[in-house]
């Protein structure tokens, strides 16, 4: 593993960025084909709060967040830190100290597979996080990792600049070469959804909307009464 921070990195789109992030892990996830997504282990520690930002990524030992000091200085306005280790590691290795700094360069938020502390003080700063766990266990500053390189997270590769996604949903990439296709597609997702929304508070069902009742029929489902079934009937 080459040992560097990579400095001068191109993000994706500012704007991009925050109109993908309008609408939401779920519904971008299935603009893009259901790709991206981190997994289903990282939760945020808050209710309620949605993100999107550019990725300034770290590469760790595990136990030791010397890179996550490091990666502070490469980070701007827009950003979200996005943290992983070369094995699993659930470690406490972010917290309050941490996110005073990161606020104050205008990041805004933390995305990790490591475990955060200072829970309180971090949800009182308004610096969300997304993280593996909770754990008090503090770490050493000892081995050199790698700022601004490629890592991968649940089976989805976060690259430098890359716009990520956080809700109470989870947390999804939007490669940054992908965004700007990524965003026509979601634009398009939420306007068809707006209109099913409409049809459906109105009484519309979705079984019609969605042309199902035929995929129904060809799977063989009947539909039959209550004295039928109870009779063994049909």
């Amino acid at each position: 593993m080459r040992t560097v921070v990579v400095t001068g990195i191109e993000r994706a789109d500012a704007g991009v960025a925050d109109r993908l992030g309008a609408h939401g892990v779920a519904t971008v996830h299935e603009a893009m084909g259901r790709t991206g997504l981190l997994g289903p282990g990282l939760r945020p520690i808050q209710d309620g709060e949605r993100i999107a930002g550019t990725a300034v990524t770290v590469l760790c030992w595990p136990g030791d967040n010397l890179m996550i000091h490091a990666a502070v200085e490469q980070c701007r306005e827009g950003d979200i830190l996005v943290v992983t280790t070369t094995s699993p590691s659930l470690d406490g290795s972010f917290g309050e100290l941490f996110a005073t700094a990161l606020r104050h360069r205008g990041v805004r938020g933390l995305v990790t597979t490591g475990g955060v502390r200072d829970v309180a003080e971090l949800r009182a700063l308004g610096f969300p996080a997304w993280a593996a766990a909770v754990n008090a266990q503090g770490t050493v500053k000892a081995t050199a990792g790698s700022v601004n390189v490629p890592v991968a997270i649940g089976g989805t590769v976060v690259r430098p600049g890359d716009v990520i996604i956080a809700d109470d949903d989870g947390v999804l990439c939007v490669p940054r070469t992908e965004a700007p296709g990524a965003l026509r597609a979601a634009d398009a997702r939420a306007a068809k959804e707006a209109d099913s929304r409409a049809d459906y508070s109105t009484g519309g069902l979705s079984l019609d909307r969605n042309k199902l009742r035929g995929l129904l029929d060809g799977l063989g489902v009947r539909y039959i009464t209550a004295a039928e079934y109870e009779s063994g009937d049909g």
